[in-house]
């Protein structure tokens, strides 16, 4: 059995609401169907009809998470959500990266719903995943970290991090991803999260996430949601 939580969280972040999508078996193909790609062009092109020419502050999925990383002391916009770096790259006319397909799609995932996404390899992970304060001695290697950028980039005090019995996995929620459990090619189970901080409908984002990843990856998807009435829930592994 395994356990998710985020009841650490939810007197401070009452408002923190994720969907745990559990998938497996995988099949990650490196590139995109034909299907994905059109479905990724359409994604883009409706975000900057949506959002072209509006503030990234008056986005409410972005509004949302500069106020939770306020919460715990993070005022500048040089630390931004995942959903708002992935906005940001498309407003400004970039498409979103080519990674690989379940990558890709859950990116995609993220643009539409304006919520933060982030995917780890479960079989990579050790015992419970949890949303939770950082702590002394907690490690974290920098899997976005630059050429000659040292990785190793413990949390800081008092910081909101997902992590496993051994590290952290993602630090200020959804900022950056540990390069020991990031999914790649070889991955055959995962656990995908779809993050929302008072702003989007985690329930929505996670059922279409799980149709994406059943077509494009050809595995089934178990889904649990937690919030405050249910901040905790236990998992058999399959």
């Amino acid at each position: 059995m395994r356990r998710l939580s985020i009841a650490d969280l939810v007197d401070r972040f009452p408002d923190f609401r994720v969907a745990f999508v559990l998938a497996e078996p995988l099949t990650v193909a490196p590139g995109r169907s034909p299907g994905l790609s059109e479905a990724i062009a359409a994604a883009e092109a409706e975000c900057r009809a949506r959002w072209g020419g509006t503030e990234l502050s008056a986005i409410p999925g972005v509004a949302a998470w500069r106020a939770a990383y306020k919460g715990f002391g993070i005022k500048r916009t040089s630390y931004r959500s995942s959903v708002e770096r992935l906005i940001k790259r498309v407003l400004a006319g970039q498409p979103l990266p080519e990674i690989n397909a379940l990558v890709d799609l859950y990116n995609m995932a993220s643009l539409t719903s304006g919520l933060c996404l982030g995917c780890d390899d479960l079989d990579k992970t050790e015992g419970d995943l949890v949303f939770r304060f950082s702590r002394a001695g907690d490690s974290f290697v920098d899997m976005g970290a630059e050429a000659g950028e040292d990785a190793n980039d413990p949390p800081k005090p008092g910081e909101v991090v997902y992590a496993d019995r051994r590290h952290v996995l993602c630090r200020r929620w959804n900022w950056r991803q540990d390069a020991r459990t990031a999914s790649s090619l070889e991955t055959r189970r995962a656990a995908l999260t779809v993050q929302s901080n008072g702003a989007g409908d985690v329930e929505a984002a996670g059922a279409a996430l799980a149709a994406m990843i059943a077509r494009e990856c050809g595995a089934a998807c178990r889904i649990v949601v937690l919030d405050r009435e249910r901040p905790s829930a236990e998992i058999a592994e399959a």
